[in-house]
């Protein structure tokens, strides 16, 4: 299966943008969420997605934001996505996309079976969604734990909107985790570093030559 999209998320710096753009990554994600390593200031973020090359996507992550702190990152910096990280409600989701006039990816976390129900409800309001591993109880983080989850729970799925495979991804298990579970699009963030918000260009180039040679089963 060729025309995997990756996203690497968590970057911090043009260095990182342009070590994800050279890469052939398709998006780029920047981190609004104070307790994560990824976290940056607004004028950090718009540095940042400035040097972003035309036809690398960024993406805003948030995470139960408010509308002040919104209107704040969306005013500050250049951006092409919402990425909704939190326990945001379809109505909220849709609110949000008619709001700002972007497109939203909600990410969902999932642990389970019963988690993807959810999937479905979320893809009648999102442009995009993001299945993740569940964080476990108590986690400080509601993603970019490097987490996994079992990824046959996905196998011959399909939804009305495209969606795109987070949680542990590897350039060691990215090509299982296609395989496994037909995603054509995957997001990295702690995958590609070599320290909590330290991002690797090295691991970056691998991840994503990894996941662009994977085949479906």
């Amino acid at each position: 299966m060729a025309g995997i999209r990756v996203k690497i998320c968590g970057l911090r710096t043009p260095a990182d943008v342009a070590a994800v753009a050279r890469a052939g990554a398709a998006y780029a994600g920047f981190v609004f969420f104070a307790r994560s390593p990824r976290n940056l200031t607004l004028s950090e973020a718009r540095l940042a997605a400035l040097s972003a090359p035309v036809g690398l996507a960024r993406v805003a992550l948030t995470v139960d934001a408010d509308d002040a702190t919104l209107d704040a990152v969306v005013d500050a910096v250049p951006l092409d996505i919402l990425q909704l990280h939190g326990t945001e409600s379809p109505g909220r989701v849709a609110e949000l996309r008619s709001r700002y006039g972007l497109p939203v990816m909600k990410a969902l976390g999932v642990a389970d079976e019963g988690d993807l129900p959810a999937i479905l409800e979320y893809s009648a309001v999102a442009d995009q969604l993001l299945i993740d591993a569940k964080p476990p109880r108590g986690a400080a983080l509601p993603g970019g734990n490097g987490l996994a989850f079992d990824w046959r729970l996905l196998a011959g799925r399909r939804w009305l909107r495209p969606w795109m495979l987070a949680g542990g991804l590897t350039a060691g298990n990215v090509a299982e985790a296609v395989r496994l579970t037909g995603a054509r699009q995957v997001d990295v963030s702690s995958g590609v570093e070599s320290s909590p918000g330290v991002k690797d260009a090295a691991r970056i180039v691998a991840f994503v030559a990894a996941a662009q040679h994977c085949k479906e089963s």
